[in-house]
């Protein structure tokens, strides 16, 4: 199964377009280029989105193939990771009919959005066994340091198998208001400490918005845990300047950590 990488770039995520920044890539061809470019910064695995012709995220299992194969073709030593992200747009059916139909190595669900209800649980429970019989990495997006409990729930009334476990804490929001911050991480980890059937093999990622990236991402790995970085997430360097493109986030990162 896929492990997650120290450093995986999140380049352009669902919501932000190129007015948000010039350089965030939107076609497939500049995801593609836009991965090069963060692999040979340092990057070596890669969040992915697509996007429609008019540029809006979309969970197109024909765009996903084709992003994957040119990747492969481009960067073939760079693991990807696709979503299920919602965006409001998409029920839980869709989000798990994607991952079947494409088949990827990796990617990232929200438990909040696969099990909003009693009401999805059999049908994400098969899904998450599936595609842990398919050998696919399945990430656990938990948005709240209380998620972190639900989701141990779920693994001790199998509805998530209990091996191999990855989850991403998500540290601040897009709003200006709900900035990231190092401490933000504390609540997560913390609620982590209190599970009792955690095994060897869990691994934890982390992504933060706004300014303080850089701080959030060295941290989190100084603590053990895994980072994903990126203009999905955030556009600015350490020193409070905007980021020229993903490769110059991922370059500051690399060189933090040296």
């Amino acid at each position: 199964m896929e492990k997650l990488a120290r450093i995986m770039v999140a380049p352009n995520g669902a919501r932000r377009t190129k007015a948000d920044h010039p350089a965030l890539p939107v076609t497939i061809a500049e995801t593609v280029e836009a991965a090069r470019q963060c692999f040979e910064a340092g990057a070596t695995a890669i969040h992915a989105h697509v996007r429609d012709q008019n540029g809006e995220h979309v969970l197109d299992a024909g765009l996903y193939r084709e992003l994957v194969a040119q990747l492969a073709v481009s960067v073939p030593d760079m693991a990807v990771q696709i979503t299920t992200e919602a965006v409001g747009r998409y029920k839980p059916d869709a989000q798990r009919q994607v991952v079947r139909d494409v088949m990827p190595r990796a990617v990232s669900v929200a438990l909040r959005e696969m099990l909003p209800d009693d009401g999805e649980r059999q049908a994400a429970r098969d899904f998450y066994h599936w595609a842990h019989e398919a050998d696919i990495a399945v990430q656990h997006i938990l948005y709240e340091a209380d998620e972190v409990a639900t989701l141990f729930e779920h693994v001790g009334k199998g509805d998530i198998p209990a091996g191999n476990l990855q989850l991403l804490f998500v540290l601040g929001r897009y709003a200006k208001d709900q900035q990231s911050d190092v401490s933000d991480m504390d609540p997560f980890l913390s609620a982590l400490s209190l599970q009792e059937n955690v095994t060897e093999d869990l691994q934890w990622g982390l992504c933060a918005f706004g300014r303080n990236e850089t701080d959030c991402l060295t941290e989190a790995i100084r603590r053990g845990g895994n980072a994903r970085i990126g203009f999905e997430n955030s556009f600015w360097n350490r020193d409070g300047l905007i980021a020229a493109d993903n490769a110059e986030r991922v370059r500051e990162l690399v060189r933090v950590l040296t």
